[in-house]
C-alpha cells in the first residue's frame, strides 16, 4: 500500500501537471461540488495530485522519510486507516466553511501526510527529526508543538494560499488515530516523556 500510493501520487501528479491539466479539475478537492453536487470522492482524489513540482517533491520527501517506517511498524491496515482517515479529516472543516463558495478549491496530500507525521510522534516523540530551515536536530515532540502553533495561527492570519488548516485537522487526526489503532501507543507517548 504504502508504495502503491506514493507512485500514484507522483504518477497522477505530473499527468496532471505536464500532460492534462483537465484532471486537476475532475480530482481537486471543490468544497460546493461535495457538499451540493455529493461529489464525495474528490476528499481522496484531491491528496492525490498537487499544484506545482515543489508542492508534490515537498510532501513526497516528507511521505517517503515517514510513511515507509510507519508501514513497517504498524502494518499495512493501520497505516492505510491513520493515512486515508486524516486525509479525510483534514478536510472536513474546509468542506464545512466553505461548501457555499463555489470558487473555493484545493489539493495535495498535506493532510495525510501531517497526519503521518503525527503518528510517528506520537510512536516516538524523543526521535530527533531535522526541518529545512533549523539545521539542528529537534525533539519530534518539540516540533509538533511549533508545527500546531504555527498550523493555528497560520491558519487564523495567513494570506498564504496554503491550506494550514487541513495541516492542523490532518495531525490531531493522525495523532488519534495512532492512539486508538496502535496498543500502547497513548501510555509509551507519556511514558517516554514522562
Amino acid at each position: 500500500m504504502v508504495i502503491t500510493i506514493f507512485i500514484i501520487t507522483i504518477a497522477l501528479s505530473l499527468y496532471a501537471l505536464y500532460k492534462d491539466n483537465s484532471l486537476f479539475e475532475k480530482l481537486i478537492f471543490h468544497p460546493y461540488s461535495v457538499y451540493h453536487g455529493k461529489q464525495y470522492y474528490r476528499i481522496i482524489t484531491s491528496g492525490f495530485i498537487h499544484g506545482d513540482l515543489s508542492h508534490l517533491l515537498f510532501n513526497m520527501m516528507t511521505y517517503f522519510f515517514f510513511a515507509f517506517t510507519l508501514a513497517d511498524a504498524l502494518g499495512g491496515l493501520t497505516f492505510s486507516i491513520i493515512y486515508f482517515g486524516s486525509m479525510i479529516v483534514a478536510d472536513l472543516p474546509t468542506l464545512s466553511k466553505q461548501k457555499d463558495n463555489y470558487d473555493y478549491s484545493a489539493l495535495g496530500a498535506s493532510g495525510a501526510i501531517s497526519g503521518l507525521l503525527f503518528s510517528f510522534v506520537i510512536l516516538a516523540p524523543t526521535h530527533s527529526l531535522y526541518m529545512f530551515f533549523i539545521p539542528i536536530p529537534i525533539p519530534a515532540w518539540i516540533f509538533a508543538v511549533f508545527y500546531v502553533v504555527y498550523s493555528w495561527f497560520a491558519d487564523r492570519h495567513g494570506q498564504d494560499n496554503i491550506g494550514h488548516s487541513a495541516h492542523l485537522y490532518g495531525a490531531v487526526a493522525g495523532m488519534i488515530l495512532t492512539i486508538l489503532f496502535v496498543d500502547g501507543a497513548l501510555n509509551n507517548f507519556i511514558e517516554t516523556l514522562f
